[in-house]
């Protein structure tokens, strides 16, 4: 593959209406809800809409956006558009709703549209990715993405600008960073086979490219963030490659070799792993799969140590549908996670799940696609007493996106 034929950017409607047209998503609804049985949780959540997104300078669709919170209760994330060039913003919400764009992304070096959230470092400086902005050149138009680092005053620093070729394109997961500073991400095109990086920046904005992605068996085009073991390992998903084509699980050593520890089928097992991955005390990873499944509208799934996959979940619609969030658990080991779309009673606007440690599946919330929300990809975060908070792209009271809290009730 040339440098000239990188894969054009993704836009959110190829998440949030995948299968075209409201009449069919409606029907396909109610065959789920005929054909399979829903079974409601035995604990409820309550929801709350913290926030909800007025578009144009405000800011629209918090895509995989999720969100951090402080001490102080404020929650910080980022949105894929709207703000003042409509290309997205970096957004503080207070604990009473109150919103401030800290940043609104020009397309210029700062960066244009952001896909993921936000990690903050122990001085509260939060850094990201964008999708598009940066360097605009042939093989990337709007730009071939950045790395940026802000602060709580909303003083924007440009870390890296990707370049394409050898040095990656189109960062559309998040980052994690180390105990001495240095920044670990993926991009999603880019590299020597055009198939996506694993990359480092260090402390002093230098890039190293870890792994290119063949595109062969050992996967192509990472999606998700990493994470990291203690051992300095990295694990991650790729959307596709491998041995069937359909996505891959792998390892990656401090030096950069992959070893992939499963590779989708694109039947049952699951297909399209675009979510990052959590890992237990065990070593055991979990995450989910867009499609793919018995029904073929995606999984959530199980890799032990020695690369064995169990499914532990195909969705049906009626319980969520297309999954693209990374799992997270609480204290308990309850596992949680989104649902694109789906949901019982004609919903369409996405559920939240719940698997308990005994692999009991259950839906504990539905979103409605009004002013609840709809479309939750954003990875969830859990305080220490149960509540949950993420981001859905689309529904609130403008129809622009949420951000939420569900509680235990």
């Amino acid at each position: 593959m040339s440098s000239d034929s990188l894969p054009a950017p993704r836009r959110p409607e190829t998440h949030l209406a995948l299968h075209g047209s409201s009449t069919y998503l409606c029907a396909l609804a109610l065959v789920f809800t005929v054909l399979f049985s829903y079974s409601a949780t035995a604990q409820t959540y309550a929801e709350t809409v913290i926030h909800s997104f007025g578009g144009g300078a405000t800011g629209t669709e918090p895509l995989f956006s999720g969100v951090i919170r402080d001490r102080r209760g404020n929650y910080y994330g980022t949105t894929y558009g709207g703000g003042a060039y409509n290309l997205g913003t970096v957004f503080k919400v207070d604990k009473n709703g109150n919103a401030t764009v800290l940043h609104s992304f020009t397309g210029g070096s700062d960066g244009a549209n952001p896909y993921s959230g936000l990690m903050r470092d122990a001085a509260g400086r939060m850094y990201g990715t964008t999708y598009n902005g940066g360097l605009k050149l042939e093989a990337c138009s709007m730009g071939c993405g950045v790395v940026f680092e802000i602060d709580l005053t909303g003083r924007e620093k440009v870390i890296h600008q990707f370049s394409s070729g050898t040095d990656g394109a189109f960062p559309i997961g998040g980052l994690i960073m180390d105990g001495q500073g240095n920044l670990y991400g993926t991009t999603e095109a880019g590299g020597t086979f055009n198939f996506g990086m694993a990359y480092k920046i260090d402390t002093k904005g230098i890039e190293t490219v870890m792994h290119y992605f063949s595109g062969s068996a050992e996967g192509a085009f990472p999606f998700s963030r990493l994470i990291r073991d203690s051992a300095g390992n990295f694990y991650g998903t790729t959307s596709g490659g491998g041995t069937a084509g359909f996505g891959t699980v792998y390892k990656m050593s401090p030096d950069g070799t992959v070893t992939v520890l499963h590779s989708f089928a694109g039947g049952s097992d699951g297909s399209d792993a675009r979510s990052g991955l959590l890992r237990d005390k065990n070593g055991d990873l979990y995450g989910t799969t867009f499609t793919g499944g018995v029904n073929n509208v995606g999984t959530v799934y199980k890799v032990d140590a020695s690369g064995n996959e169990t499914v532990l979940h195909s969705f049906d619609g009626n319980d969520g549908s297309y999954p693209e969030s990374t799992p997270v658990h609480d204290s308990t080991g309850n596992i949680f996670g989104t649902a694109v779309q789906g949901g019982p009673a004609g919903y369409l606007g996405g559920t939240v799940f719940k698997i308990a440690p005994g692999g009991t599946f259950s839906v504990i919330y539905d979103f409605t696609g009004g002013a609840d929300g709809g479309g939750p990809a954003g990875t969830l975060k859990i305080d220490s007493a149960g509540n949950i908070y993420g981001t859905t792209a689309s529904g609130g009271s403008s129809g622009n996106g949420t951000v939420f809290e569900l509680s235990p009730s």
